[in-house]
């Protein structure tokens, strides 16, 4: 239910945007309030194109240096979010965006995103992983992996018990 109020911002935002608007043209005029549309929409494009290409840098050095990019990634997913917004016209989502244009409103941002993701491995579903950080290795008691060389194995005689005897199968 995380996305829940996604249904509630498409309706509540524009209307807010339409409040903004009529507020502001009743003061300065529409001329103005267009103006002031397009010059944010520029200055949003710019701090795009310069933060974004920094970030690019910061990313690549990350990633040659064998570091994984996880605070750069997260940056570049909100600055891409504020690209977004400063694109789109309305006075609140400019001021949301060039909020998030801030490194230290995306720190707190982080922070907050961070301490509430667990980063599992790739290619197992959450749940699978939870159930086997959950259950110990019954034959991995200590820890430890015990690994034989070619010379210190010797397949010897199979236990006719076993199930894991290829006679027993049924």
């Amino acid at each position: 239910m995380p996305f829940a109020f996604v249904p509630f911002l498409l309706l509540v935002v524009p209307i807010v945007e339409i409040a903004t608007f009529i507020a502001i043209g009743g003061q300065i005029g529409i001329a103005l309030t267009l103006l002031m549309i397009l010059v944010t929409a520029v200055i949003g494009s710019i701090l795009l194109r310069i933060q974004g290409l920094s970030l690019i840098q910061e990313i690549q050095s990350k990633v040659a240096s064998g570091e994984v990019p996880g605070r750069a990634l997260g940056d570049g997913a909100m600055i891409m979010v504020a690209g977004i917004l400063l694109l789109t016209p309305g006075f609140v989502t400019d001021g949301i965006g060039f909020l998030l244009f801030v490194p230290a409103i995306r720190t707190v941002i982080w922070s907050f995103l961070a301490s509430r993701i667990k980063v599992g491995r790739p290619g197992m579903d959450p749940f699978a992983q939870q159930q086997q950080e959950r259950r110990a290795d019954p034959y991995d008691a200590d820890g430890q992996t015990i690994e034989l060389d070619q010379d210190e194995y010797s397949a010897g005689p199979s236990d006719p018990e076993s199930p894991w005897n290829p006679d027993n199968k049924p």
